[in-house]
């Protein structure tokens, strides 16, 4: 009895022991609750969020959380049944390469295109259940759906009516920006982007115009496919001018005054850049409405603030051949990890 009271006195306080270290174990490292998704918040579709999560993102950077809502209709699907009672606003984004720009404009754009497919998939549906309960008090046969038409097929062909466009500077940007958007769309059904860039197959791009709801398009490009009326720009709701500053820089200007022409019927502007320089200040004035009297304007970051860990060093050369031999010797330089080599023309670049 005395061996089998100790036994157990010693589990006992043993447990007691396991519990107590348990508990300051539990204090020490208190669990903080998960941030609700930031994105949620922000009012977007589920479908997006989802894609948004699936990247690995939950929480907004500072450009998507400031330019998403103002970009989002003011007017709330549930306060508004017709779409044109909705207001817009136009934007001025100032914000660097890395802060979520794309995202910033692709979400909210999306987010509306979503908004109205479905509500016009919706009332799609009540006119066909209403003309069948129609026929069905008439004693006659219900109406069919009509069939999906082969856009390959030349008899069916339309051109292309996206309801948005977003403009990029150079092929490169373009096709990055269309593959983001792809990847935001992989839970829409029904949504689809195209991209229009030079240097690719016309027939291959023209093929995916078909049914195309955002383009993602170089300036020059995109009036070729109109011109030839494989496009058809009357129906774009929302413009977005990505890199304006470079676009400028790239002599686009008369390309943009063509586009802005052409799409007079939409309902929202944005432009992003990297600084809100004159120019680009005159760009805006000619592309949004009211003359860019009501646009918001959102600068996240100052492009002119100066970094304390950058040191700007010049070095004179007599001559062409001696600049190649001061670039050959800091090359040679192993204290020199990487290196960025500007030349004014592709010949000396080769």
């Amino acid at each position: 009895m005395t061996d089998t009271f100790d036994v157990t006195e010693d589990l006992s306080s043993s447990s007691s022991l396991d519990l107590q270290a348990a508990d300051i174990a539990l204090d020490a490292a208190p669990i903080e609750p998960a941030l609700p998704n930031g994105f949620v918040l922000l009012g977007l579709a589920p479908e997006l969020v989802q894609a948004v999560e699936d990247l690995g993102f939950t929480q907004p950077t500072a450009v998507q959380e400031r330019a998403i809502p103002l970009a989002l209709p003011e007017m709330g699907d549930d306060q508004a049944s017709d779409a044109g009672k909705q207001r817009f606003i136009d934007l001025m984004v100032s914000s660097q390469t890395g802060s979520g720009k794309t995202a910033a404009f692709l979400l909210p754009v999306l987010h509306t295109l979503l908004t109205q497919q479905q509500q016009a998939a919706a009332e799609e549906r009540l006119a066909f259940e209403r003309a069948a309960q129609e026929a069905a008090a008439k004693g006659e046969a219900p109406p069919k759906r009509p069939k999906r038409k082969d856009p390959t097929n030349a008899r069916h062909f339309k051109p292309a009516t996206p309801g948005a466009l977003v403009l990029c500077p150079t092929r490169e940007l373009a096709q990055q920006v269309a593959h983001d958007g792809i990847d935001l769309v992989k839970h829409c059904r029904g949504l689809r982007i195209a991209n229009v860039v030079g240097g690719m197959p016309y027939q291959l791009q023209i093929a995916k115009l078909q049914n195309a709801n955002l383009v993602v398009a170089t300036p020059g490009r995109l009036l070729d496919l109109q011109r030839s009326g494989q496009i058809d720009l009357s129906q774009v709701q929302f413009l977005v001018v990505d890199e304006a500053d470079r676009m400028l820089d790239l002599g686009f200007s008369d390309d943009l005054a063509d586009i802005n022409h052409l799409t007079e019927q939409r309902r929202q502007t944005m432009m992003f850049s990297a600084t809100f320089a004159p120019r680009i200040q005159q760009l805006a004035m000619r592309v949004m409405h009211d003359n860019g009297a009501s646009v918001k304007r959102i600068q996240i970051d100052n492009p002119q603030e100066k970094h304390s860990n950058i040191k700007q060093v010049l070095f004179w050369a007599d001559t062409p051949q001696h600049k190649r031999l001061l670039l050959d010797h800091w090359l040679r330089d192993s204290k020199i990890d990487q290196a960025i080599v500007f030349a004014s023309t592709q010949v000396e670049c080769d």
